[in-house]
């Protein structure tokens, strides 16, 4: 873990967080400024980058994250309705914390534009 990163506080605890799900590689919580009705966020606990540092992870770690959004989206009740996961990478793409992160959204009819 990184010890200034601001996701690395929140899953070591030092910063309060709606946790939404838990396992021993990876931690969902609200986003603080929703960008949808559901919006979370899945980070790996272990600190990596972005999806240009994922070195720093093993396969399990990478794959944790991306098998948890089935489990968060079910936490939040749009599993069935659908959702769309999202991973910004580096400034063009508005990554605003430089920890991996996967934003979890849904919970309304999402636009087709990506961009």
């Amino acid at each position: 873990m990184s010890e200034n990163c601001l996701f690395c506080r929140i899953v070591r605890g030092e910063i309060p967080s709606a946790k939404i799900w838990e396992n021993e590689d990876c931690y969902a919580f609200a986003d603080i400024q929703p960008q949808a009705p559901a919006h979370a966020l899945i980070v790996p606990k272990r600190h990596a980058s972005g999806l240009d540092g994922l070195d720093a992870l093993s396969d399990r770690e990478l794959a944790a994250c991306l098998r948890a959004a089935a489990a968060v989206a079910r936490e939040l009740g749009i599993d069935e309705s659908g959702y769309r996961l999202v991973s910004n990478c580096g400034e063009n793409a508005c990554q605003s914390v430089r920890h991996l992160h996967f934003h979890l959204l849904g919970g309304r009819q999402l636009t087709g534009q990506m961009g």
